[in-house]
């Protein structure tokens, strides 16, 4: 039979992540970097350049 009965050595949650966490993140961080690069150079190009 299996053991069904919960185990106290669960570790315990001290706070939920949030968005803060989420933005932490080095991965999240490069992404929205290159995504922001590539909109600031079509502003700069429409502006400047047509």
């Amino acid at each position: 039979m299996l053991d069904t009965t919960q185990s106290e050595a669960a570790p315990p949650q001290d706070e939920p992540r949030g968005c803060l966490f989420a933005l932490s993140q080095p991965p999240l961080m490069i992404f929205l970097a290159v995504i922001g690069c590539l909109l600031l150079m079509a502003a700069l190009h429409d502006l400047l350049l047509l």
